[in-house]
């Protein structure tokens, strides 16, 4: 049985329109070309010298898309080793030297990893439930006034200490920009 590849373009920076291949999987669901764009909108388009974190990296859309507008450093964490394969692919195809691709289970690289990020793209397989879990962990994982973008099903609102800076829904996916509140 061939495995269908799957495609998705980078909207935006110095890699605009170049092609991001991966493998088809259950629960691999790359973030829309439209979200995309509104979630840069929200980050700014300009991500020089900025740390982001890719946790549940699938496509790599994000993360690829973040290097592409300048991030100084991206860890793209994925467990599936089809997936992983083809982001290291993807970041040879690119050069992108900046990418850092991690094979872990996205909970161990939270529990073992103690680098801080600007910004943290966390969209989990919805099945999962796991924002809850991994948001009580991202706080020593932030740098001062670091962002984290949250891409859900349904409506979804977090706990404290987390603000909600922008959301917006588009068909049946909400998402966010969260950032912690002061003292939180």
């Amino acid at each position: 049985m061939a495995l269908i590849q799957g495609k998705v373009r980078i909207i935006g920076g110095h890699w605009r329109s170049r092609l991001l291949t991966f493998p088809d999987r259950p629960d691999l669901r790359p973030t829309p070309d439209r979200i995309r764009e509104t979630v840069f909108n929200w980050l700014g388009q300009d991500l020089s010298g900025l740390s982001c974190l890719d946790l549940f990296a699938g496509s790599g859309a994000l993360g690829f898309e973040a290097a592409s507008r300048g991030a100084e450093r991206v860890v793209m964490v994925e467990a599936d080793a089809k997936i992983y394969r083809a982001l290291c692919e993807n970041k040879e195809s690119l050069q992108a030297m900046q990418v850092e691709p991690v094979m872990m289970n996205a909970l161990n690289f939270m529990n073992s990893d103690v680098r801080r990020f600007d910004v943290v793209f966390l969209d989990p397989p919805y099945r999962l439930e796991l924002l809850p879990e991994l948001l009580l962990l991202l706080p020593s994982h932030l740098e001062k006034n670091g962002r984290v973008y949250t891409e859900t099903r349904g409506v979804w609102i977090p706990d404290k200490p987390w603000n909600i800076k922008r959301s917006a829904k588009a068909g049946t996916v909400y998402y966010q920009l969260l950032e912690l509140k002061p003292n939180g």
